[in-house]
C-alpha cells in the first residue's frame, strides 16, 4: 500500500508546479503548440502515409504538402 500512496503524492505537487509555471510559459505557448502541430503533420506525411515514401522522389510529397498548407493559411488570412 505504501507504493501506491507515494506515487499518488507526486501528482498534486506536479500540478501545483504546472499551475505556477503557466505565468512564464503562457507567452511562448502559441509557438510551442504551432511547432507541435507542424511536427505532427510531418510525422503523418512521412511515416503514416506509405505512398508518400515510395519512388525516387519521396520528399516531393512532403514538400508539396508543406507548400499547400502554407498557401492555404495565406489564403485563409488574406480572404478572412
Amino acid at each position: 500500500m505504501g507504493e501506491e500512496v507515494t506515487s499518488g503524492v507526486v501528482e498534486p505537487i506536479a500540478s501545483l508546479l504546472a499551475i505556477a509555471l503557466t505565468v512564464f510559459v503562457s507567452t511562448i505557448l502559441p509557438y510551442t503548440l504551432a511547432f507541435a502541430a507542424g511536427v505532427m503533420i510531418y510525422v503523418v506525411v512521412e511515416e503514416l502515409i506509405p505512398e508518400a515514401n515510395e519512388g525516387e522522389h519521396s520528399n516531393l510529397a512532403t514538400i508539396g504538402l508543406a507548400i499547400g498548407f502554407v498557401l492555404m493559411m495565406v489564403l485563409d488570412i488574406a480572404l478572412g
